[in-house]
């Protein structure tokens, strides 16, 4: 009898070590916790998580760059990324020329259209990003996109950093200044709405957006290619009427390193009905986030685990 304890006991840990070993982790490394990559992370982590095989969690991070960054130094399995940056890491080409580039990144699915938002506040006089010269502009922090975007925004309206004065902080920093007079605009680029944003313009005294718009903005989407014409609907946030801008993709990418089969079953969980309606239920970015759109703009080649998926999907040959 005792024996056939000991021998029971045995199977039971052997059993459990090879459901421990068979369990997968897979981070997804996302923004800020006041801008939109981080709920729309956390919404995609619980979505797709599959108890005892695969555990998908989302964390905080200084944004596209970041988790480019931390995806190819292996401190998280998958991240968020504008498809400008996303691009040129892959291809060594934009802010990577010249500079280690991450050749193993891979697109698991392009994801929504995330818009540049100039946000000043109400009443301030500053109508275009050209009266931000000498005013004090929070870029967003290194390793974010919207620092990328908010220097080439300002080249276009003939501006460089030292034109402004410069803070490097989160948006939801950033709109704590702006409120209290100690900022007088702040760049972000995310899916609208955000919720630092949101916020602040239901607070007292109100927002504007500053519009990206005609000569500038032709002139920014014939030198990326990445940036799109968009518009940030009308009482997309409290007082703000309809804002004309530009966009560019988010994509959610990995390394070519990472398991093709926990990348396929993560994607195929994706584009289930059940995380499709939470998704979209969720974020009023996550009704974006479908199979047709996320082999839109490719830009970087797909993982096979996930280009398995679209091929049996019928969205790639």
């Amino acid at each position: 009898m005792k024996r056939f304890s000991r021998m029971a006991a045995v199977l039971l840990l052997a059993g459990l070590a090879a459901g421990a070993q068979a369990q997968q982790f897979f981070r997804i490394g996302t923004g800020g916790t006041a801008g939109t990559y981080y709920p729309v992370g956390g919404m995609i982590a619980n979505a797709v998580s599959q108890p005892g095989k695969i555990v998908v969690t989302a964390q905080a991070s200084n944004g596209s760059l970041a988790n480019v960054n931390g995806i190819n130094g292996g401190a998280m399995e998958s991240g968020f990324s504008q498809s400008d940056v996303a691009t040129w890491a892959q291809k060594g080409t934009g802010i990577f020329e010249g500079k280690p580039n991450v050749p193993g990144l891979r697109l698991i699915a392009n994801l929504y259209p995330e818009s540049v938002h100039v946000v000043v506040k109400k009443g301030s006089g500053i109508r275009s990003v050209a009266d931000l010269k000498g005013k004090r502009v929070a870029l967003d922090e290194p390793g974010s996109g919207t620092l990328v975007n908010a220097r080439a925004i300002l080249a276009a309206y003939g501006l460089k950093e030292s034109d402004i004065k410069p803070e490097y902080i989160k948006p939801n920093q950033a709109g704590d200044k702006l409120k209290d007079g100690a900022l007088d605009a702040f760049f972000f680029t995310g899916g609208a709405p955000a919720g630092a944003i949101a916020e602040l313009a239901s607070a007292g005294g109100g927002i504007d957006i500053l519009p990206i718009e005609g000569a500038q903005a032709e002139a920014l989407k014939r030198s990326s290619g990445f940036f799109a014409d968009d518009v940030i609907a009308g009482d997309t946030y409290k007082g703000v009427g309809p804002v004309k801008t530009l966009a560019v993709g988010a994509q959610w990418v990995t390394s070519d390193k990472a398991d093709a089969e926990t990348v396929y079953a993560i994607t195929k969980a994706l584009f289930s009905a059940p995380a499709q309606a939470a998704l979209a239920a969720g974020h009023a970015k996550g009704k974006f986030i479908t199979k047709e759109n996320a082999v839109r703009s490719a830009g970087i080649p797909f993982h096979p685990g996930a280009e398995r998926f679209y091929k049996e999907a019928g969205l790639l040959k």
